[in-house]
């Protein structure tokens, strides 16, 4: 059995962070097909570290992990996929886009990290 406390995951706090960046920043979003597959790739990314730390073996819990950085790489492509589309369009994106794709990329190194290390430790 492991035991991990993801409320006190950094990575988790940022995920969680950055979920609500995208859901107020996408808030009045007109594309509701686009906004609603970001807001859930968002949202998974805090919700998949949550759901692995409760699984009861580090593998699943590093399979969860790995889900999440999924969900991060899931994200920055759609974000970045509406910045461009805006470009074309001639319209602003979302609030501080550019700062989530940022923050998906630092979130997916954490990740990266942290299931090294707990993958080593088992």
């Amino acid at each position: 059995m492991h035991s991990h406390n993801f409320e006190n995951l950094e990575v988790w706090k940022r995920g969680c962070r950055l979920a609500v960046n995208v859901c107020v920043g996408s808030h009045g979003s007109r594309d509701f097909a686009l906004k609603d597959q970001i807001q859930r790739s968002a949202i998974s990314i805090p919700s998949n570290i949550a759901e692995g730390s409760e699984r009861p073996s580090i593998a699943d819990f590093c399979r969860f992990l790995g889900y999440s950085k999924g969900s991060c790489g899931e994200l920055r492509t759609q974000l970045m996929i509406h910045r461009e589309a805006c470009r074309e369009l001639g319209i602003e994106p979302f609030a501080k886009t550019e700062g989530m794709i940022e923050e998906t990329g630092e979130i997916s190194r954490m990740l990266a990290g942290l299931i090294q290390k707990i993958g080593s430790s088992s």
